[in-house]
Order: C-alpha cells, then structure tokens, then sequence
C-alpha cells in the first residue's frame, strides 16, 4: 500500500507538469508571456527550468544516481546547465525564440532538459562552495545583464521597446539583490544545530 501511494503520488505529480509544460506551449501563453521582456525573462524562462527540475526530483533517488554517473558527474551537469541558461539571456537568443519557431522550439526544450534536470542531479553532491559558486554566478549574471539593459541607449532586443527593456533590467537587478541577500542570511540559520538547554549544567 505504501508503495501503490508512492507511485500515484508521483504519477499525479508527472500529470500535473506535463499538463503545466503543454499550457506554457500553447500559442495563448506563449504570446502573453511572451509579450513583454519582464515576463518572458523572469516568468516564462524560469517556469521552464522548474517544471525540468521538478519533473527530474520525481524520479527515484539510484536512477538519479545512476544517471549522474553515466553523464560524468556533477561538473559536467553545472558546466551544461550555465552555459544553455547565459546562451539564452543573449538578447540575440531571446529575439530569435521570437521570431524563429526552431529557436523558439530549442528554448522549450533546452531549458527543461538541459538546465532544470542537470541542476538537480547535481545539486546535493555540491559541496558548499560549489553550490556557493552556481547561485552567486546566477546572481551575478542576472544583475550584470539588467544593468545592461538598463543603461543601453538603444534597444538591445530588436522585439521590445526600450521601456519594456529598462522595466525587465530594473526588476532583474532588485530580483538578484533579493535573491542574494537571501541566500548570504541561510548561510547564517544551522537548521539542524542543537537548541540551547534552559540550564546551562544539563
């Protein structure tokens, strides 16, 4: 019985991000979240990676495992996973997804596959460091990047106005700083420590 629930519960759960993928890739979604930079940057892009992520941390832990080992390790997975997600912040990629239903098809893909599942394969066989150096590369790269697109003069994607730019740039900067101030303070909360004893002789 334990193990029948196990199961549905995954099942359930592969049911529900499968019918989430086939709604992100539906033209209705697609042209709303594709509307503005801030969106297709900071939503769609991210939903994209997640429901990999996710979709991957339902397998079972040995097959995870297994798999890891046959692509070569952790390293390899974080070296993947770095360059398809900086490729895809290029303005030049993010106006080909527009305009190029192959690049718009390879984004769908990629980002799934080839940044959400690589992510978590590695993840807990980091050390600290070098979970260290994954999120603060992404925070830095997210900052650089919307100071960029805050300071061009000119529009540096072709499919939105410079508004829609400096809009995307401001909230990628505030959404970096957040973010890594948030992770600076975990590294300050021992979750698993001892609790201080009332008495201090006990």
């Amino acid at each position: 019985m334990k193990y029948a629930f196990f199961f549905r519960s995954r099942l359930g759960s592969g049911l529900v991000l499968g019918v989430s993928y086939i709604i992100l890739a539906t033209p209705v979604a697609r042209d709303w979240l594709e509307s503005t930079m801030t969106a297709h940057m900071l939503l769609q892009i991210p939903l994209l990676a997640l429901i990999g992520g996710v979709a991957c941390g339902l397998l079972p832990e040995h097959i995870r495992d297994r798999f890891l080992v046959r692509i070569g390790g952790a390293i390899p997975c974080v070296v993947v996973a770095l360059f398809v997600s900086s490729y895809w912040m290029l303005p030049r990629a993010l106006d080909a997804a527009l305009t190029e239903s192959l690049a718009e098809l390879a984004k769908f893909i990629s980002f799934p596959i080839l940044v959400g599942v690589p992510l978590v394969l590695a993840w807990k066989h980091l050390s600290l460091i070098g979970r260290g150096f994954v999120l603060t590369n992404f925070f830095s790269m997210l900052a650089v990047l919307g100071w960029l697109y805050i300071v061009a003069p000119v529009r540096v994607c072709n499919s939105y106005l410079v508004n829609d730019q400096e809009n995307a740039g401001w909230l990628m900067v505030l959404l970096a700083g957040f973010l890594f101030i948030g992770w600076l303070g975990s590294l300050f909360i021992d979750n698993g420590s001892r609790p201080y004893p009332e008495n201090p002789n006990q």
